[in-house]
């Protein structure tokens, strides 16, 4: 290898020794284990067969490279059942995996043969496999428009245009180019090829961006040699024209695909073809934010169609009924939801108010019960996970101190802060403390409560209330009325507030 090659292979191994490093950093920062992602974000990666995860992860390359030579269809989202599994070696999208891999390697074979092709024969330079001939170097089209820039820069070297100033005209040999592209196209597309470790994702066309740079280049290149080679006018006029719609082609397309992210609602409608059921629940919730709730209805039972055992849709759909007052039906719903994703404590928590609510305490205590012993491992969300098992030890306190269980609610309310995560907003839980104290006539206690809930949240009306009732209870009449007013204050419209007022003027 000529210098030059040597310093352009240096440059790939330091590229692929800092991705490398980097890949090894953020390993480390995840606790020397890969991310745990559920099986509809990555389907081939929890299919037991390996002849299943093969064929499918040397395919995904395929797909991606079709993405950037035509991209027709694209999506937000590549996950679930956008790129059907190849289960078997007939399926005939291997066809696509050999000739992909057969074209990459024979581009990387003649690449690297061709930058180190020059060598002496019979004491003569052959360049680019052409031999000097009676003493005359064979040269290309552009290596003659090379000589002629030297040849003038030479002419003028004499008024003051230096050797090392020429040389900055020089362009990299068209198989450095290529070997650069290469690099670019697959060193930064490793880390999603499932290689080392396995991915959240099927597709993701963010991936793409850096490699997309490489296959441009390629283009490029390739446009150029064919340019150059090319005889006659008319070939070098179908080469430019053919650029240029290709070029305006791709410029309409990206006009249109920015049509589908002016909104969410767009985005996702431009999904549905590639990742029907993913599109639809996210179009779902995207209409409930609007108040269109029966076609947000609509939007789930459609995703949910396509793929009936989402959780998340599950829950989607039995939150929007309950929120309708459909409790029947969002009950039935949080049960399908529970039954495909055990650990989902939201759904968990909504059962337990809606049969709370419908005086089914015995029922309702069990689901708080059985959500507050998930275990806390293979969460997709943890920390809503937590602020809904806090929630349900919050409500199931709540159920007994209904019931006048008051130490038992105390311990419920005490667990529930050990399990509380830093997101969860307390005021209510202390608050609720406060009361359970108050009944037990543990006054002190009841009073540091208050002031918490007060504390995590000034505005808090009910503790402006429970607090103003324990002052008053105490005999600082002056104090107490200060807290009701605030709580008028805090909202006029509140009929409850001036009902707590009126007592205590009563007293």
């Amino acid at each position: 290898f000529q210098r030059k090659n040597l310093t352009l292979f240096f440059s790939i191994g330091l590229l692929t020794s800092w991705g490398t490093a980097l890949l090894g950093v953020r390993f480390y920062w995840m606790g020397n284990k890969p991310p745990s992602f559920s099986n509809s974000d990555n389907p081939a990666a929890d299919s037991d067969s390996f002849l299943t995860r093969a064929l499918t992860f040397f395919y995904l390359p395929t797909k991606n490279l079709w993405l950037l030579l035509c991209p027709d269809t694209l999506s937000f989202d590549w996950s679930m059942d956008a790129v059907p599994l190849l289960k078997a070696v007939s399926d005939w999208r291997n066809l696509h995996t050999v000739a992909f891999y057969a074209g990459l390697l024979l581009l990387a074979y003649f690449s690297l043969k061709g930058s180190s092709h020059e060598r002496e024969y019979n004491g003569k330079t052959v360049t680019n496999g052409k031999q000097n001939v009676n003493g005359h170097s064979c040269h290309s089209e552009m290596e003659y428009k090379t000589l002629e820039v030297k040849s003038s820069f030479a002419s003028k070297e004499e008024n003051g245009i230096k050797k090392h100033e020429i040389k900055k005209l020089q362009l990299p040999s068209t198989e450095n180019i290529v070997i650069l592209s290469l690099s670019l196209l697959i060193v930064p597309f490793v880390p999603a090829t499932n290689l080392f470790f396995y991915v959240g994702f099927v597709i993701a066309e963010r991936v793409l961006y850096v490699p997309s740079m490489g296959f441009c280049l390629l283009v490029t290149v390739g446009v150029r040699a064919l340019y150059v080679k090319a005889q006659k006018r008319f070939l070098k006029n179908l080469v430019f024209c053919s650029t240029a719609a290709l070029i305006v082609f791709y410029g309409l397309k990206t006009i249109v695909r920015n049509g589908d992210w002016q909104n969410e609602e767009m985005l996702y409608r431009s999904g549905i073809k590639v990742n029907p059921a993913k599109a639809w629940g996210n179009l779902g919730n995207v209409l409930k934010s609007q108040n269109k709730i029966s076609e947000a209805e609509s939007a789930y039972r459609n995703a949910l169609y396509y793929r009936s055992n989402m959780a998340d849709m599950l829950y989607n759909l039995g939150l929007l009924l309950q929120e309708n007052s459909r409790f029947s039906e969002a009950l039935h719903y949080y049960k399908l939801a529970i039954g495909s994703r055990p650990t989902l404590a939201s759904a968990y928590l909504n059962t337990g108010i809606i049969l709370m609510n419908q005086g089914k305490t015995e029922e309702a205590r069990r689901t708080f019960v059985k959500c507050s012993e998930i275990p806390d491992e293979n969460l997709k969300d943890p920390h809503a996970h937590k602020s809904s098992v806090t929630s349900c030890l919050y409500n199931l306190g709540k159920l007994f101190h209904e019931q006048g269980r008051y130490e038992d609610a105390l311990a419920v309310y005490k667990e529930a802060i050990k399990k509380m995560p830093r997101q969860f907003a307390p005021q209510s839980l202390y608050n609720m403390m406060g009361e359970a104290y108050m009944r037990m006539s543990r006054l002190p206690e009841a009073e540091h409560w208050y002031v918490e809930s007060l504390r995590s949240k000034s505005d808090h009306i009910p503790a402006h209330l429970t607090y103003g009732k324990l002052l008053a209870l105490t005999g600082r009449k002056s104090e107490a009325e200060k807290y009701f007013m605030k709580a008028i204050q805090l909202d006029p419209t509140k009929g409850n507030c001036y009902m707590h007022y009126g007592m205590f003027q009563v007293d």
